[in-house]
Parts: structure tokens; sequence; C-alpha cells
């Protein structure tokens, strides 16, 4: 016998009409053969649509077919959920049951490029014993999915999204390795590329051929005319490999390409794009991923007159995205990936818009204070700049796949008394070795000697003096790794930094490579420096063990959990300091920035109780009296009561 769809509600049970209108045509479109799984999806929807609606609304709401292409997209939505596995749902509800989840203090997170780490999927998958140890709980692949070679942007050219790159697996292959890392306690994160895709993707040929399905998917133009007037207000991104932010065609056209001349632009003012690409993050999501990646939010939506970033229809775009996630795959998290100024950082970072975001000023700001020895602008950010609403996180990280750039604020750094322009011009020298004395061996990354801009590429090992064996480098490495542990959110390790890896030179005799200097912290799985990581003789050992001894320490201090962190000035300006408040008392952070022994008065530290456990070194410290740190060396100091 052939199920029935639940009856209507009466009408005093959906006080806003177009609500119910939405709800009723979505499910009238919907097979009586899928009338079991309607209740579940429909409890959500009664619960998000509202926003949903209001956000798109923002966007397309004077369209005369608005209710109509919300019925589809909430109707594709449906079918993603109905193709969802019962894994995936059971999933669902655990993560509604416990929103915060992500907020443990046993979190920690580890990033790499299948290829050049593991070869393939399942070479990720074997090496699932290893992340265990290392303590994972979060795997961020890069790009993994189909994209143009060799020039592929690390794979943020996507030509499908439907297809992996057969060089690494298939979809069938990415779907057993997210199934297999759950299993193992780890979540699965990927980046959903939404700003643009390739110029070989099967939209971008469309449209480029005038197919009127497509046409309006991407901004192209007959001539330079309307390039030329959104270009006076416009930034270049990358203006080593295109001038502007538009890139002709053979034919004479311009299409817009702000990152490089292969990555077409979206046009999210249609519609349809946003149907488009709500359909392939769906699909995504169906895979087992936990996190998205959401990359360049910055940049998705374009208006005249304007610098095209951080415009107020990105946020509500965000928003829409994350309404139509908690309908369909409400497991699924957004990651923030906005380099930009640290106050348009913070405003991504929301429940109903990214629940986590990377923290890029913490990272530059750490490389900073390794640079000059001085702790005063990273201080300050953390006492100011810090903080997050309840229910998301940051992504501590001390490197990435990208390079490091210099994102702190110049009035922040005015305050002081630090010119911005002259200090970044200073750390630029100083990690590229064109600073007398530098322990760096980093790279140069868009370096524009008519703005003066220059951003830095380099392993933590390579940057911390590893590569000329400076007999501080193991040392800086583990402090900052240190205090990215510390600070709250999720930590994020760059697998490899772990044991100490180095830069590659060799990425320059590699196709599509020589030009893009990233590739140089982007090396292949060093298996000798691996095998070594047990060997407390060997760098590779010193680092790994002492990792993994905060790791341990971290993931058994409660107070560890979230982001709440309050700033403890040292008085000394080497020494960074912060609180970990507890029930009763805190864990106070302090780490000494410098190659000099350095000591916190007992003034300083007479607010504290007067006995503490030093928990890194295991041993007990008199805070009546000054405390000594050792070059480059961090304490945890437990003073918590009974």
């Amino acid at each position: 016998m052939a199920q029935t769809l639940p009856a209507a509600e009466p009408a005093w049970a959906a006080p806003d009409d177009q609500l119910d209108r939405l709800r009723l045509a979505v499910r009238d479109r919907v097979a009586p053969a899928h009338a079991v799984q309607w209740p579940a999806f429909d409890r959500r929807l009664r619960r998000h649509l509202g926003t949903l609606r209001d956000e798109l609304a923002r966007l397309y709401g004077e369209r005369l077919d608005f209710e109509s292409f919300l019925t589809g997209l909430l109707a594709e939505a449906f079918g993603h959920w109905v193709a969802r596995d019962a894994e995936l749902q059971a999933l669902d509800a655990r993560r509604e049951l416990d929103p915060d989840w992500f907020q443990s203090q046993r979190m920690l997170g580890g990033v790499c490029y299948v290829d050049l780490y593991a070869g393939n999927f399942a070479g990720i998958e074997a090496q699932i014993p290893y992340f265990r140890e290392l303590g994972l709980t979060y795997l961020h692949l890069m790009p993994v999915f189909k994209c143009p070679e060799p020039h592929s942007d690390g794979g943020y050219a996507v030509s499908s999204y439907r297809e992996t790159n057969p060089k690494i697996g298939s979809i069938a292959q990415l779907r057993h390795l997210a199934g297999a890392l759950r299993a193992a306690g780890i979540s699965l994160v990927l980046d959903f590329v939404f700003n643009h895709t390739s110029d070989e993707h099967d939209w971008a040929r469309a449209a480029a051929a005038g197919d009127p399905a497509y046409r309006d998917f991407y901004f192209i133009f007959p001539d330079r005319t309307e390039p030329d007037r959104y270009e006076r207000t416009l930034r270049e991104i990358f203006p080593d490999e295109h001038p502007g932010a538009f890139s002709r065609l053979e034919d004479g056209r311009w299409v817009w390409t702000t990152f490089h001349s292969y990555q077409w632009d979206l046009n999210y003012a249609q519609p349809a794009v946003f149907a488009a690409m709500a359909g392939e993050m769906l699909a995504i999501a169906n895979l087992g991923i936990e996190f998205l990646r959401m990359d360049a939010v910055a940049f998705i939506w374009k208006r005249l007159g304007t610098s095209c970033e951080n415009l107020p229809e990105a946020h509500t775009l965000l928003r829409a995205y994350n309404a139509l996630a908690r309908i369909a795959a409400p497991a699924l998290l957004f990651k923030s990936e906005a380099i930009v100024h640290p106050d348009d950082v913070v405003k991504y970072i929301a429940p109903a818009e990214c629940q986590v975001s990377y923290n890029p000023l913490q990272m530059a700001l750490l490389w900073n204070s390794l640079a000059t020895r001085e702790v005063a602008l990273l201080q300050q950010a953390l006492e100011r700049r810090h903080a997050l609403p309840d229910g998301t996180a940051w992504i501590n990280y001390v490197r990435s796949h990208d390079d490091i750039g210099w994102t702190f604020a110049d009035e922040d750094a005015a305050a002081l008394g630090i010119q911005g322009f002259d200090h970044r011009q200073f750390l630029n020298r100083f990690y590229v070795d064109r600073f007398p004395g530098s322990f760096a061996r980093g790279v140069p990354f868009q370096d524009n000697p008519a703005t003066g801009d220059c951003r830095i590429s380099g392993t933590c090992a390579s940057l911390c003096g590893l590569q000329q064996h400076d007999p501080h480098a193991v040392a800086r490495i583990l402090l900052l790794h240190g205090v990215v542990l510390a600070a709250g959110g999720i930590p994020l390790i760059y697998l490899g930094d772990e044991v100490g890896t180095l830069n590659d030179p060799g990425y320059v005799d590699e196709p599509g490579k020589r030009d893009d200097s990233r590739w140089v912290h982007r090396p292949r799985r060093d298996e000798v420096r691996h095998a070594q990581r047990h060997d407390p003789a060997s760098d590779a050992g010193r680092i790994f063990g002492g990792l993994r001894r905060l790791i341990t320490l971290r993931a058994a201090l409660s107070c560890f959990a979230g982001n709440r962190l309050v700033s403890f000035w040292s008085k000394n300006p080497h020494v960074l300091g912060f609180m970990r408040p507890a029930a009763h008392g805190c864990v106070l952070v302090l780490a000494n920035f410098s190659e000099h022994p350095q000591r916190v008065e007992a003034h300083v530290l007479s607010g504290m109780p007067a006995q503490a456990n030093e928990l890194i070194a295991g041993a007990p410290a008199d805070l009546r009296r000054p405390l000594d740190l050792a070059p480059y060396q961090m304490a945890w100091l437990d003073c918590r009561g009974p």
C-alpha cells in the first residue's frame, strides 16, 4: 500500500502565510514514496525556513519568481536529505543535541595535500593509526576535486565538484575514507570553492559559448568599458599573474578573475548560481564531510563603486547557505577563510554564519613576535581581538598551505608606536633572510617593488632556523605550537611541521609550480623524519615528543576548552601571558619569545596562588619569587584550586 503524506496543518499553526505555502509546495513536490523521510526534514524546515527565506529575500526577493525559486531550492535540498545515508543522519541528530562538540580541548586539527602526504586516498586511510598517535580529531585535505593541469592554483580552480582528481582516487574512495576517519573519531574537512570555478568547468564553457542557461553565471563583458569602471575601486590580488581583476578571452571579451586568469568569478546576483552551488555543497556534505572551508568569503559579492570585498551581501549568502545546511545536512559546519582586516574577519564568525574561522591575526603576530622578540602586538590582539560569540571557535595555526601576510591593523600598531608600512617591510626582510642576523630562511611570495608588498613562504622549521641548524630552532617551533595549543579553539598543524620538515626548493622543477613560491612550504612527507619521531636525539624526535606532551596535557585540561582567555601582562616586553580560567582559579600561560633568559617579577604574580605546578616540566613553582624562563620557554602554571 502506498504511504500517504501527513495532512496539512491548520492555518493557525503557521502564522507566516508565505512560509506555509512554501512548506506545502515542497511537500506536494516530493513523491509519496518519501513520506517516511518528510517528518524529520519538515521539523528542520519549520525551524530554519524563515531564516533561509529572509536571507534570500534580501538578495532576490524583488523577483517575480522568488517563491518558485525557493520551492525548487528546497525540493532539491529534500532530495539531498533523502540521499543522506543513515549513519550521517544519526550524526546529524547527535550534533544537534551537542552543538558545542567542536569546542572540546581534545580537538586537534591537521592539514595536508593528499598526493604530497600519502599519494592517494588509500594512502591517507593507511595513515589513520599515525593520525591517532598524533591526536588528530579533524583532518583537512587540501582541494581534492577535479581541476585543470598543470595550472590549478593548488586545486582551487575546480572543474567539477562531483569528480575528484583522478590521480588521488575516486568519489567512492573519498566517501569510504570519510567513513573510516569518522570511525576513528576524526572529522573530515574539505574546501568549498564557491567564489569561482575553473574556466574548464562545464558552466564556464557553456557561458563562454552563450548558452542562455549559463550565460549570466559569470561576469563576461564585450569590451573594457565595465571592467574599467569596476577597477577604479578594486585592488590587485595577484599582480604577478595578471594586472587588475579581469582577464581577456581569446575572442576579445573580458571575464572577472579576481585571482588567476583560469578562475572565473561566479555571479551571485543570479539566483540560479546560488541554487547550483547549493546543490554542490549538499552533495559534498553527503560524502561524509563535517566541515567546509568556505574559500575566499570576502569576495563573493560584487557591486560597482566598491572594493567588492566584505560587502554585506557576502554575509547574507553565508547565512543563507548555513540555514540550508541546518535543514538538509545539520552536522555540517562552516569554516571562514577571510584573510582581511581584523575588524572584518570577526564579522564572518557567528553560529548562523561560519561557526569556526581561521585566526590570521594571531598567526601573523606569532611570527612578528619571533622576529622582534617583543610581544606587545600579540598581547594587544589577545586582549582586544580574541573574544568570539558563543557557539563559535577560532582555528589557531602556526601556518597553512598559504603564504604569511602581515594582517595586523595599522591602527593597532600605531597605538604601540609602530608604523605599519615600515614594520611590514622589516618583517619581509627578516623572513626572507635580507636582514642581518635573521634565523629565518623564507622565500618571498608576490614581491611587488612598486607597492612594497610582499608575503612570506616557508615551512615552520625553515622559518624558525632549523634549516641552518640554529640551536634555538626546535624551541621556537615548540613555542609557536604551544601558544596555538593553549590559546583556545581548534589548533591546526600543517602535517610535516610536527617533525620539522624543511623547505622544498625542488618545486621549481615541477610543471605548474615554478612561478608560485608557496609550493616551497608544501613538501612531500619526509619519511626519514617521520621514522625519527621517537628518537629524542634527533630534531624530529625532539619536536614530535615535545608536541605530543603539549597535546596530551591540553586534552586533560578542561579549562582549555572553548575560546575564553584573559590577557595577563607580564610586564616583560619579551614574555607573552594569558590565563585560561577554570571553575576555581586558572592555568596561567607564559611564553618567552627571546633567545635570552627572561624574568617575570614576583609582584606581577602576586595575584596568583603562592604555589603552582608547572605542567610542562612537571615541577612545582613558587610564585612568591621571581619566575625565570629559559630562552623560548613556555610555562603552563596550574593555579586551579581544589
